[in-house]
Parts: C-alpha cells; sequence; structure tokens
C-alpha cells in the first residue's frame, strides 16, 4: 500500500519513537506545516522526514532546533531530489505545532514508521513523495541480541560521559522490547549521519542490534585510548515507544 506525504529533507535522521523539536523557518517548510495545519482536526498531521544525502545541502539555507535540540543545519538539495535524499525514512507526526509572530513554526514531532521513498513529486512548493511502508521484522535472535547491546551501551554511554563503570546514580531505565532499545541506541548514539542512515534501514530489529553491538564495542574501545571525554547526556532525548 503506497502513501503520498510531503517531505522534509534533513541532514539528520529520524527514528521511530524519536520525539524531536524543530524550528521551521524556511519559506517552502513554513508553507507545507501551514497546509497541514490547515486540514481537518481529525486529519493526521504528518510528514515523511529523508534524510540528505553527504554533499548534497547548501550550507545558506538552514533549519534548526535550536541551541538545546537534536537539529543543527538542514539543507536543501541540488540536482535530482530523488538522488539527493535517501530513500528509506520515518513518518513525523505534528505533536504540537506554535506559530510565531513571523511567521515561522516551532515544531514537535514523533518519528512513528519507517517508509519507502518510491518517487517524487517537485511541481508544488515542496516535495512530495509517493511511499511504501516498511513493516518491521524482529528476525533472529532479537531478544538475546538486545541485552548484549543494553550492556554494550551503559557501557558506552560511561565512557563517553568519562564516568567509571561503577552503576551512575539515577541512571535512566532502558526499553525492554528489542525494536524500541534498537531505535533508542540508534539515536543516541554518536555515530556519523550515513551509519545513522544504515541502521534506520536495517532489514529488522536483529540485523539492526548485532550492528549496534558491533559499532558501540568498537566505540567504546577507541573511548578508552582518550585521555579525555566529554560528559554527554545521551538518552536525554524524549523517546516515545508508540
Amino acid at each position: 500500500m503506497t502513501e503520498r506525504l510531503p517531505l522534509f529533507p534533513l541532514n539528520t535522521v529520524l527514528y521511530p519513537g524519536l520525539v524531536m523539536p524543530l524550528h521551521v523557518f524556511e519559506e517552502r517548510y513554513r508553507r507545507l506545516v501551514a497546509d497541514l495545519l490547515a486540514g481537518p482536526d481529525e486529519q493526521p498531521r504528518r510528514f515523511g522526514v529523508l534524510a540528505i544525502r553527504d554533499g548534497r545541502e547548501v550550507a545558506p539555507v538552514r533549519e534548526s532546533a535550536g541551541p538545546a535540540g537534536p537539529l543543527d543545519g538542514l539543507g536543501t538539495m541540488t540536482g535530482d531530489p530523488l538522488e539527493a535524499l535517501h530513500r528509506v525514512g520515518c513518518v513525523a507526526d505534528v505533536t504540537t505545532a506554535r506559530e510565531q509572530s513571523d511567521g515561522r513554526y516551532e515544531l514537535l514531532i514523533t518519528g512513528t514508521t519507517r517508509f519507502r521513498l518510491l518517487s517524487i513529486d517537485a511541481t508544488g512548493p515542496y516535495l512530495v513523495g509517493e511511499t511504501e511502508e516498511l513493516e518491521e521484522q524482529s528476525g533472529k535472535g532479537a531478544g538475546a541480541l538486545a541485552a548484549g547491546v543494553e550492556r554494550a551501551f551503559r557501557l558506552y554511554r560511561k565512557r563517553l560521559a568519562g564516568a567509571k563503570e561503577s552503576t551512575l546514580a539515577g541512571e535512566q531505565e532502558l526499553p525492554l522490547d528489542p525494536q524500541v532499545l534498537s531505535y533508542l541506541v540508534a539515536a543516541a548514539a554518536v555515530l556519523p549521519a550515513p551509519v545513522k542512515q544504515e541502521l534506520l534501514a536495517c532489514p529488522d530489529t536483529a540485523q539492526r542490534l548485532d550492528a549496534e553491538l558491533e559499532l558501540l564495542r568498537r566505540e567504546t574501545a577507541l573511548l578508552a585510548w582518550l585521555p579525555s571525554v566529554p560528559a554527554t547526556d545521551l538518552t536525554r532525548q524524549a523517546f516515545s515507544p508508540n
């Protein structure tokens, strides 16, 4: 089953369950948001988020989530938009939208389901994509892999924060569901955008967890050799399993 979705290209990756603030000020995306808000209240206010391929963004055109937000510099594409965007993205539901006096918008969006981009209509004020939903499969051994990823992620987080291996006071509980855990780790780990995109596009949860386990072990080993590391609040981002 296919669906037409307005597209919002970013230079970051949105995952199912991730709650993300978004500051919208470029004209084409202000139009996108205005069109969504103009619909009936019962109509879902959603759009597709796709990561821009490396080297395709233009620096003068930027959107930002602000100083405390997870987004820092979005862009527009050059050339064929279908070639400029990754094909696997995430549907974003608009949780809240606040219009500013100058016409900008402050959004809070929640990632819901993954989709594959089939084609793009670039004739309107913003891009619209023909998409198909990608159902998440569990895969073989997801439960056992989730336990390993949880342990590896806790150690990775402590190494990144410069903490000792002993339990930190007030340490946040991690989700038990393997799929939810896989997306939380993908979102929270400090990894290049192409790697984050590969994790989003993994065929099933087990393969994503397997890749994360290898990445976390590698990154933790590298961090152990650094003389000092920055304190980073990795899992302070809001994350919803819905």
